[in-house]
């Protein structure tokens, strides 16, 4: 595997919007409706940009998928009883990798990393969603020993909750 994980710039975008696009056709064709035409959208990578947290993974030099590593909690994740305490956590988002090149371990790589980084900036968890009615991510985040806790709602995604994930490191 040639890959490379760097920050991205604004000039990512458009690559990651197609991706993310692939993506939400790739889960919706399977009746997962997790992403759609609202989320992600170019204003939520714009903004990961500026704050230095949006990271893309190429293969061989060509972008094939995304991850956000945050500080920032969001006004969703308020209300959920974590683990640890809040500030001496980061978030994941927006975790992507385009369906031609899913299967090769690049959504692992990419956590992998993450969780690396939180480790050396010596953050207590690492916090994240996903769709409840997507039993593969579930199960891939279960299986890095990530422990779910309780439900939040994102009501221009989906009428169904999100499970919200912890693991402490």
């Amino acid at each position: 595997m040639n890959l490379q994980i760097r920050k991205a710039t604004s000039q990512d975008i458009d690559a990651l919007l197609n991706i993310t696009k692939a993506c939400a056709k790739f889960m919706i064709d399977k009746g997962i409706f997790q992403w759609n035409e609202n989320y992600p959208n170019r204003e939520a990578f714009e903004h990961d940009v500026t704050r230095n947290e949006l990271y893309v993974l190429l293969e061989t030099g060509k972008i094939v998928g995304c991850i956000v590593i945050s500080t920032l909690m969001d006004e969703e994740y308020k209300t959920v009883n974590w683990h640890t305490p809040d500030g001496t956590n980061i978030y994941i988002h927006r975790l992507a990798i385009h369906p031609k090149t899913q299967g090769k371990g690049y959504a692992q790589f990419l956590m992998e990393f993450a969780e690396n980084y939180a480790i050396e900036k010596k953050y207590r968890s690492i916090r994240l969603d996903t769709f409840s009615k997507n039993a593969r991510n579930q199960k891939f985040y279960e299986l890095r020993g990530y422990k779910k806790l309780e439900d939040i709602y994102f009501p221009k995604q989906s009428v169904y909750p999100f499970h919200c994930y912890e693991r402490i490191l």
